[in-house]
């Protein structure tokens, strides 16, 4: 949507750390900018973490006039059963967004020591049972290797009973899942990163200097949980308070019924939209 808006005279940079994606991501948007001749659109795809986009945009020599950046993990991610990122499917227990990185959820689950695991757990999945599944883990791998989504799902089933009321409830394994995905791809590291970015980036505007972020430059970010959307919040109320940005969206906005409908994964989005203040204008 946005390629069209744009048009064949802009310029998109597109960045994802799946090689597939990305690949996808390019030709849509070359399309939707130039339909009749989409190898002439200009896209610039980068493979790689985000949290280098800004480093390479200023290699490049491009100022940003809009960021959006969208947190987690994609559906055709979690909906692949190699990828390791549900537990409704069996598959390996990967979990990693870049298949080149060395580390998969494997490896923290057979290898982390009982009291790191438990801390893990509790810190990027907000579990409150954390040190009752890591002992657990420990247990079990201690017999055989954990390999597999759904062995880690049932091993977390066993731990945290799953007691249905009359109210849906989430998966006892959800937390457990999206901990270990956080940590095997650093996510929070990444988004701090981007965030701190950001906020050097506008304070370069701010001060006339150069900055990889153009003047007035629109920044949407997108999150899907508190762990993701409060350092969020809260770079963007620095920023504000230092008359760096101007803030946008006040609360964030949801999705509504309509979208929930069609895309039920949408209900928890979380977005916050800010502008880079020009200080010609104050």
């Amino acid at each position: 949507m946005i390629a069209q808006h744009i048009g064949a005279e802009g310029t998109i940079v597109l960045n994802d750390m799946d090689e597939g994606n990305l690949a996808r991501a390019e030709h849509a948007a070359r399309t939707a900018m130039n339909p009749d001749n989409p190898d002439s659109a200009s896209v610039i795809a980068i493979q790689g973490n985000f949290a280098q986009l800004p480093q390479e945009l200023e290699k490049r020599g491009i100022r940003a006039d809009m960021v959006l950046a969208d947190l987690g993990f994609a559906s055709t991610q979690v909906d692949d059963p190699e990828r390791g990122l549900s537990f409704r499917n069996s598959g390996p227990l990967d979990m990693r967004l870049d298949q080149s990185s060395p580390i998969d959820a494997a490896e923290l689950v057979n290898t982390l020591p009982e009291r790191e695991l438990a801390d893990l757990i509790k810190r990027f999945g907000e579990e409150r049972h954390a040190r009752r599944i890591a002992s657990k883990i420990v247990e079990v791998r201690g017999l055989a290797p954990i390999e597999t989504t759904d062995q880690l799902a049932d091993l977390v089933r066993s731990a945290v009973p799953y007691t249905r009321g009359p109210r849906p409830s989430i998966h006892p394994a959800t937390r457990t899942f999206q901990a270990l995905r956080i940590a095997v791809n650093d996510e929070l590291g990444s988004l701090e990163s981007l965030l701190r970015s950001i906020a050097i980036g506008a304070a370069k505007v701010h001060k006339g200097e150069p900055s990889w972020l153009a003047s007035g430059a629109r920044i949407a970010i997108i999150a899907f949980h508190s762990l993701e959307d409060r350092p969020v919040k809260q770079a963007f109320a620095r920023m504000n308070s230092d008359e760096h940005i101007e803030l946008i969206t006040r609360k964030p906005v949801g999705a509504d019924e309509q979208e929930i409908e069609v895309n039920p994964r949408s209900r928890s989005a979380k977005l916050r939209v800010c502008r880079v203040l020009d200080p010609t204008i104050g």
